[in-house]
């Protein structure tokens, strides 16, 4: 009788665990989500367990599937992200429709939780940073590097790499007119000269294109980038004026190049060809890339529509917009938006505004690696100026325009596989 009992015990508790094992949670990312970006947390923290997470493409908004723990579980429920309990039924019923060629759905398995680093001073800015902001709120780790890091190439040890609001051009960010008198702009513009220096270089300009060229480097080797606001036109432009001084001498005490517009290389940059440079050093301003002077749309009708990728043979641009709305509001940054003619042909554009013939989230490809822009400062903070507080994502927990941030961080997690051909 009691070897019988016995039996029966050990019989239900395999059956529990058979159980446990035949069932996933599913994180539906459409607009029942009660906090979008804390369950992209979750998901990483699911890769960095060790475990598969499938991303479902264009199912329910981008949702997330994975095998059950209940340690998983309570984290859901701590911190207020809506899941499902679903059988081994469902889920196959789920990769079933997904499987249908008459559908545009995919499953991405993720299972290498990206090793990510912010290209960021450490000393204290008068901004914020929306992807710093992005993954604290959602809790995923990051690094901080800067010059220093990346000159003694250890960008190699990390999978993703975003540029913080920077000015590659060795002009401070052009609020010489502005804040030529404020204390952080005097002591800012010190200690970057005095790190120049410190570095080897005479000009904070020539150390910002090393910089800039290792980290193209790293692209080319399979690295993956991005950059918000400035960081991304300014990029392009130090790349393009390699060997050309494009400073006025408020910035580098001398004088600066003539023609340099005639001298530009747009063979070395990433997105951007033919611009020109504003070289007036009291124009908040570096090029005519970007669409903000001359822009003139009110708040409320300002908005950029992603577009929509086959996510079966597109599966990178989908992944990066997996969203619950297609119609994102706009955002304006020190670069708000990139203008469709300075646009290389090769560069996939992944959200614009057409009748405003503006373009605010790009893609392509550089050797082995990706490169990503988006343009302007905070997703939920529509004209962030020098100065302001920083945003309560706690307040923002389903915004659609930091999920595309976010998307990107969890793209390198992405299992290599060929693209249909």
């Amino acid at each position: 009788m009691m070897y019988k009992s016995l039996f029966i015990v050990t019989f239900t508790f395999l059956a529990i665990i058979k159980d446990i094992n035949a069932i996933s949670i599913i994180l539906e990312m459409n607009e029942k989500q009660s906090n979008h970006l804390k369950a992209y947390g979750i998901a990483y923290n699911v890769i960095e367990s060790g475990y598969k997470v499938e991303w479902l493409l264009n199912h329910e908004g981008g949702s997330f599937m994975f095998n059950f723990s209940e340690k998983i579980e309570n984290e859901c429920k701590l911190k207020g992200v809506s899941y499902k309990i679903i059988p081994k039924i469902v889920a196959e019923k789920i990769r079933e429709n997904i499987a249908r060629s008459d559908v545009n759905k995919e499953i991405i398995i993720l299972e290498k939780a990206p090793k990510i680093a912010i290209y960021s001073p450490k000393n204290k800015q008068p901004w914020d940073d929306a992807v710093t902001l992005a993954l604290s709120y959602s809790e995923i780790p990051y690094d901080i590097v800067y010059d220093n890091e990346v000159l003694n190439n250890l960008l190699p040890m990390y999978d993703w790499l975003h540029l913080h609001h920077e000015d590659f051009t060795g002009q401070y960010g052009k609020f010489y007119s502005a804040f030529k008198n404020s204390s952080w702009y005097i002591q800012q513009k010190k200690e970057f000269e005095k790190d120049a220096r410190k570095l080897g270089y005479s000009k904070v300009s020539e150390l910002k294109l090393e910089v800039a060229k290792k980290i193209k480097e790293y692209v080319l080797s399979g690295g993956f980038l991005f950059a918000m606001c400035s960081a991304t036109d300014s990029y392009d432009i130090a790349l393009s004026s390699e060997g050309l001084d494009i400073c006025h001498n408020v910035f580098d005490y001398d004088p600066i190049d003539s023609d340099i517009n005639k001298k530009l290389n747009f063979e070395k940059t990433f997105a951007f060809k033919d611009f020109k440079l504003i070289t007036n050093p009291n124009i908040y301003e570096f090029s005519n890339i970007d669409a903000t002077r001359d822009r003139k749309v009110k708040e409320k009708d300002d908005f950029f529509i992603l577009f929509d990728f086959s996510a079966k043979w597109d599966q990178i641009p989908s992944m990066l917009c997996q969203n619950h709305q297609k119609i994102i509001k706009g955002f304006m940054g020190q670069t708000t938006s990139f203008k469709n003619k300075y646009i290389k042909e090769n560069v996939i554009i992944l959200g614009q505004n057409k009748s405003l013939d503006e373009v605010k989230y790009i893609h392509g490809t550089y050797g082995n690696g990706t490169w990503t822009f988006y343009g302007g400062h905070d997703p939920e903070d529509y004209q962030h100026r020098v100065g302001d507080p920083k945003t309560d994502l706690s307040l923002h927990p389903n915004s659609p325009g930091y999920r595309l941030i976010l998307n990107n961080i969890l793209f390198p997690a992405a299992k290599k596989k060929k693209q249909k051909t």
